[in-house]
């Protein structure tokens, strides 16, 4: 098979099935060597995938197009009468659109990271295509708290234009120091009258102006520092598994009208980040999804740039670097830089010209998705691939989508 179709390019034959050029030259010359798959071993698995299980996809939409035609036959008979919410629930029932619950179940999911298992955080959803904002996105896990609460309205009332407002930035500070207060409070003091912190024995320190020092309140949300204990450069504070960071700099406009020398509150912000497929953005033909997944790659081997132009300034944003302390026992303590990545993938509904199957039809998006997402994710240091399945129609789509992945 050879030749071209729907998109910008030709197509190229692999495996039984006709594949846009874009696509094929991203595969076989990123994500396949990338990963250590074998490329002829890829072509012949994406080959079986999508003829085996097209046809159960294409079941199960035509489940879903004979449910809406009767739901739909169902309100048309019973224009303008009341509505029975009885009647129609044992209708939705009768037709198979709502399902008994089946028998108590319990399952087991090993290789969970702890953003998954244990950490509690906000999460973000970003188009894959605009690698911007999907560089952003994974950059969130930590951010400024003076900037958050500076730039918007949390205080109160939004910045006026022009240059710093240095009495914005005293109520910021306050905010702060309220806030370290109630997570990290110190023993009889309060962060507000700190002049400076330092380490001593593995425990943090807040001194008072030559009035005394304190401790924590509880000493073990002490998690590292950077510098010299005596006077470092950054503390890490721990609460409920999310890092803050107090950074000390005098010589900063902020840090050096500060009593304690903090320029800075850092936390621990977005722990995880959805990079999306499906709803956020338009993947039409091969060029697009081969966009789609060089950027999704890029996110996880950490190579993924992008120049920005910002007032007049062009830069090169990429991932941030994970962040090393030191431990209060002396060791090097390592925190990820940037959120943990799942990736969304197309519902079963969607097909793609991407690639064509032996009758030179569309094949199922989801069904390639499952595939090159996974393959894409593989070189990451993560202990499990997270895959995020949109918009599935009951019991029977939640199977299907378990045997695609099995």
């Amino acid at each position: 098979m050879s030749g071209s179709g729907p998109g910008r390019s030709p197509y190229v034959e692999r495996a039984d099935l006709l594949v846009g050029s874009e696509l094929v030259t991203m595969l076989e010359s990123e994500a396949l060597p990338a990963s250590g798959v074998d490329p002829a071993g890829f072509w012949d698995a994406l080959s079986s995938l999508l003829h085996d299980l097209s046809p159960r996809n294409a079941e199960l939409l035509a489940v879903r197009a004979d449910l809406q035609a009767a739901i739909d036959r169902w309100h048309r008979q019973r224009a303008g009468q009341p509505h029975d919410a009885v009647a129609y629930r044992a209708f939705l029932e009768d037709i198979g659109y709502l399902v008994a619950p089946g028998p108590p179940f319990s399952i087991d999911t090993e290789n969970l990271d702890p953003e998954i298992s244990s950490i509690p955080g906000p999460q973000l959803v970003v188009p894959v295509t605009n690698a911007r904002y999907a560089i952003n996105a994974a950059n969130a896990r930590w951010g400024s708290l003076y900037d958050a609460l500076y730039g918007t309205d949390a205080l109160g009332d939004l910045p006026g234009g022009g240059p710093y407002d240095a009495q914005r930035g005293a109520r910021v500070i306050e905010w702060a120091r309220r806030f370290l207060d109630e997570v990290a409070p110190l023993r009889g003091r309060s962060h507000s009258d700190a002049s400076g912190y330092h380490i001593a024995d593995g425990h943090l320190v807040a001194a008072f102006d030559g009035n005394g020092s304190t401790g924590l309140d509880d000493p073990p949300l002490f998690a590292g520092y950077n510098g010299d204990p005596s006077n470092p450069t950054s503390i890490l504070l721990e609460h409920h598994g999310l890092g803050i960071e107090l950074v000390f700099d005098r010589a900063h406009a902020v840090g050096s009208t500060d009593r304690a020398g903090i320029a800075d509150v850092i936390l621990e912000s977005a722990v995880t980040s959805i990079m999306d497929f499906e709803d956020s953005i338009a993947a039409v033909d091969s060029a697009d999804k081969a966009l789609a997944y060089h950027n999704w790659l890029g996110l996880v081997t950490r190579t993924l740039t992008e120049e920005v132009t910002k007032n007049g300034r062009t830069f090169t944003r990429r991932l941030e670097p994970d962040r090393t302390f030191t431990a209060p026992d002396g060791s090097t303590h390592t925190r990820s830089g940037r959120a943990l990545m799942l990736v969304r993938n197309v519902g079963h509904l969607m097909t793609t010209p991407a690639v064509l199957d032996r009758q030179l039809r569309p094949v199922p998006e989801g069904l390639l998705d499952a595939m090159v997402t996974v393959l894409c994710a593989m070189p990451a240091k993560q202990a499990s691939i997270y895959v995020v399945k949109p918009k599935m129609h009951g019991p029977a789509e939640v199977a299907f989508t378990d045997e695609i992945f099995t």
